[in-house]
């Protein structure tokens, strides 16, 4: 009978070993993988501040008033000066359209006795 535990017992410590290692691997290529998303995000991120300073150097507004400048001719763009811009009580908004009516209610005044309140 004690033979029978050993030999379970071994079987045990091996399939648990197996698991083990297993788990080990599995664990590891997890890393791998956030270290790999890491690196990513970090060259992305450096992409990002790399295409935001390009934007503002492209949008300076002397490089902007030249080009506009530049073609006038083309395009008809005028500079932008303080009296081009309006006040927000000049924009015109659209009415606010009303939703439809669901159920409609007839209303006929041939029944309605006029000494009598309204039902």
């Amino acid at each position: 009978m004690r033979g029978v535990i050993y030999v379970l017992s071994a079987l045990a410590v091996v399939a648990l070993g197996f698991w083990a290692y297993q788990e080990n691997y599995s664990t590891q290529q997890s890393l791998r993988d956030v270290r790999q998303l890491y690196a990513r995000i970090g060259a992305a991120h450096a992409r990002l501040g790399m295409l935001n300073a390009e934007w503002a150097y492209l949008n300076r507004p002397d490089r902007l008033r030249d080009l506009a400048d530049l073609n006038f001719d083309r395009l008809g763009l005028l500079p932008l000066r303080p009296e081009a811009f309006g006040q927000i009580e000049q924009v015109g908004f659209p009415p606010e359209m009303l939703p439809p009516i669901m159920n409609p209610v007839e209303v006929s005044s041939a029944f309605m006795n006029t000494d009598e309140e309204p039902l």
